[in-house]
């Protein structure tokens, strides 16, 4: 296929090729084929796209198409599909759960992704959020930030969020947000050059606390101004601060 299309050793040209249940994909051949680009002097990015269960039923529903896995039911042949493709999403360098994503949020998130620069580089994203709406799908690593006061108990507080600086400057007032964010931004330093160097080209960085308006807004603030003075390429996002305060 490489042959065919032109892409030669040394060429700057760019292939995309598109693979699902069909195709009968298997982690070990995948492996295969990566190392065989690999030797021949291609680069290559591997991505996997995602979404939850109930989005996937109802994106299947709408399109009236059969899914390609065998199964009983939708849910079974969705689980089936999750099983048969557990290895490579494990071993891909780019996930991006398009759960909540439009068409042009999707546009956006991979150009990012892919976008040209001279030097591979990898790019980082800090995402906060609450758990009483679960964990996003998509994260590598993910922090639990619950330990600290909740800025939600502080009636001139609850309806702002991290992003305030009243509110960030209560998070940082507690006695052990010092120490946490010391000891992350200890880890990430440690981490993110020896995952460079393995060629992972993406990471995700989730913080949670209780509603995803107070303190992990904060936190997530901070961990994006660390890695940027460290000359990384970060965006920070906040899945949850526009939401009711029910928890911070």
């Amino acid at each position: 296929m490489v042959d065919r299309s032109g892409v030669a050793e040394g060429s700057r040209a760019r292939l995309a090729v598109v693979v699902d249940t069909r195709g009968a994909l298997t982690a070990d051949k995948l492996d295969q084929v990566l190392t065989g680009l690999r030797g021949r002097g291609l680069r290559s990015t591997v991505l996997f796209l995602d979404a939850d269960d109930a989005t996937l039923v109802r994106r299947f529903e709408e399109n009236r198409r059969p899914h390609p896995m065998p199964g009983d039911t939708l849910a079974a042949a969705i689980a089936a599909e999750r099983a048969t493709f557990e290895e490579i999403r494990g071993s891909a360098d780019v996930i991006v759960d398009t759960t909540d994503l439009n068409i042009h949020d999707l546009r956006s998130q991979l150009g990012s992704a892919f976008a040209d620069t001279p030097v591979p580089t990898m790019r980082v994203d800090v995402t906060s959020f609450g758990f009483k709406r679960g964990v996003p799908r998509v994260i590598d690593l993910l922090f639990d930030v619950r330990f600290l006061p909740n800025p939600h108990w502080v009636p001139e507080l609850r309806g702002l969020t991290g992003l305030d600086a009243p509110v960030r400057d209560y998070v940082f007032a507690q006695e052990d947000t010092a120490g946490f964010m010391e000891r992350v931004a200890d880890l990430l330093d440690f981490l993110i050059p020896r995952y460079q160097a393995e060629g992972k080209s993406y990471l995700t960085i989730g913080i949670g606390c209780t509603g995803g308006k107070h303190r992990s807004v904060a936190l997530a603030e901070a961990v994006g101004a660390h890695l940027t003075a460290r000359g990384v390429e970060v965006t920070v996002h906040h899945r949850d601060a526009e939401g009711e305060s029910d928890g911070g």
